[in-house]
C-alpha cells in the first residue's frame, strides 16, 4: 500500500520538529553558495511532480533555503509528521530513494560531524534538466535571494570565530617548538657530565611555562568545540 505523503509550510516544520540551525564549516558555506547560485544541472532520473523524487527533492530544498542540511528524519517528519519518523520502514524507504538520487546528481549527501548522527542531504542546485528533458525549479528567485542574503549574514558571524580559531592553531604550534626546544635544553643538559646548571635552570623553566601555557590553549579549543557541537 503506497503511503500519501502531504507536504507542510516551513514554518511548521521549523516550530514542530526542532530542526536546530547548525554552525556552517567552511565546505557547507561553499556547497551552500555554488547549490544557491548554480545553473541548471542535469539530472539523471525523472523529477515528475508528485513522486517521491520531487517531493524529497522540494523537502530539501525548502528547508535548505532555510540555512538547514536536514537528514532524513527531518525530510520525513517536513512531509508527514513525527510519527512517520517512528515507523522504520519508511526511513529505509526514503534512505534508499535519497541514495538513489545521490547517484542521478540531484543531491549530496555530506560528512557526518559525529558517527552516531544520521546523514544530512542538500541539494546540488534549485535548478534541474531531469531524465525526460523537463526543466525543474525547486526555489523561486525572491527566495534564492534571500537565502543568500542569510548567507551572507551567517558568514559575516562565522568570521570572527574563524579568525580565533586561526590565532589558536598558530598558538599551538608555536608553543609546542617552544616545549619541545625546552625539553630538547633540558636532555642535553642532563646527557653532560656535569648538569650545566645555566642552560638547565632555564630550559626547565621555560618548557613548564610552555606546558602550562598549551595546556591553557587546548583547553579553550576543546571548550569552543564542546560550545559549538
Amino acid at each position: 500500500m503506497r503511503r500519501a505523503f502531504m507536504f507542510r509550510s516551513t514554518e511548521t516544520i521549523e516550530e514542530e520538529s526542532g530542526v536546530s540551525q547548525r554552525k556552517f564549516t567552511l565546505n557547507e558555506i561553499r556547497s551552500l553558495q555554488e547549490a544557491l547560485s548554480s545553473d541548471p544541472k542535469n539530472a539523471k532520473l525523472r523529477l515528475r511532480e508528485g513522486e517521491y523524487q520531487f517531493t524529497l527533492a522540494k523537502a530539501i530544498g525548502e528547508m535548505q533555503l532555510g540555512l538547514t542540511f536536514p537528514d532524513v528524519k527531518d525530510v520525513i517528519r517536513k512531509m508527514s509528521g513525527d510519527k512517520a519518523t517512528e515507523d522504520m520502514q519508511v526511513v529505509r524507504k526514503i534512505q534508499t530513494i535519497l541514495k538513489k538520487m545521490e547517484k542521478s546528481d540531484v543531491v549530496r549527501i555530506l560528512p557526518k560531524k559525529r558517527p552516531w548522527e544520521l546523514q544530512r542531504y542538500m541539494l546540488l542546485s534549485f535548478k534541474f534538466q531531469d531524465a525526460e528533458n523537463n526543466t525543474v525549479i525547486l526555489g523561486t528567485e525572491q527566495q534564492i535571494k534571500q537565502s543568500q542574503e542569510a548567507l551572507q549574514s551567517a558568514m559575516k558571524q562565522l568570521g570572527p570565530s574563524l579568525n580565533a580559531r586561526n590565532m589558536n592553531v598558530v598558538r599551538i604550534v608555536a608553543l609546542g617548538a617552544a616545549l619541545l626546544a625546552s625539553y630538547g635544553g633540558v636532555l642535553w643538559s642532563l646527557s653532560q657530565s656535569a648538569i650545566i646548571s645555566l642552560v638547565f635552570i632555564p630550559a626547565l623553566c621555560a618548557a613548564a611555562v610552555a606546558a602550562v601555557a598549551l595546556g591553557r590553549v587546548l583547553g579553550k579549543v576543546k571548550g569552543v568545540k564542546s560550545v559549538d557541537a
